[in-house]
């Protein structure tokens, strides 16, 4: 029996109505999005983002058109996330993360060992909303989930089909008193 997939699981009935885009994109065999991304974000947040960067979180760079491919597979109920972002100028910077599946609509993306971003997904006028619930912190088998507003603010991400092979998806950070401090968005295509 094949694996259902996570946003398969979070959606229920819900994705058959999904667009074949995003469905190949959350499919649950192993695949690859190929695509561009633009980063953009407050120059004062540099300082920031770069210790960030150096826990594995986040990117660090603004640029636009860059050229990202994101690799997923499952390895033991998890859905792994390997992107890998070309500069221009021939950097390269390597974003992992992990999901874990937590029941009804709601998933956990894990950027390292200890921290998580808790979302939950649901699908409104052909898209993926997703909506930050929580920081989650983790020390063994003990966690903790904190307010976003303590990190860098709530996060939004949509991801919508542009056609029956490209999706664009658009992640944001908002700050409760400092307005958008972080986004990238771009337009992908999934291939197995």
């Amino acid at each position: 029996m094949t694996q259902l997939s996570m946003i398969q699981q979070a959606l229920g009935s819900s994705w058959e109505a999904l667009p074949p885009a995003l469905k190949a994109h959350h499919q649950s065999q192993t695949n690859q999005d190929i695509g561009f991304l633009d980063i953009s974000y407050p120059l004062w947040m540099q300082p920031y983002l770069s210790v960030m960067r150096w826990f594995g979180v986040m990117v660090n760079r603004r640029a636009k058109q860059v050229p990202t491919q994101v690799q997923k597979c499952f390895v033991d109920q998890q859905l792994q996330w390997a992107r890998t972002l070309t500069f221009s100028d021939g950097k390269i910077i390597a974003f992992n993360s992990y999901w874990v599946y937590e029941g009804g609509n709601v998933i956990t993306e894990y950027i390292n060992r200890f921290m998580g971003l808790r979302l939950s997904v649901e699908m409104k006028d052909q898209a993926l909303h997703y909506h930050g619930q929580g920081m989650v912190l983790r020390l063994g088998r003990h966690s903790w989930t904190l307010p976003e507003s303590l990190f860098l603010g709530h996060t939004t991400i949509i991801e919508r089909a542009i056609d029956d092979q490209y999706f664009a998806m658009d992640f944001r950070l908002t700050h409760p008193w400092l307005g958008e401090v972080f986004r990238y968005a771009g337009t992908f295509k999934t291939v197995s």
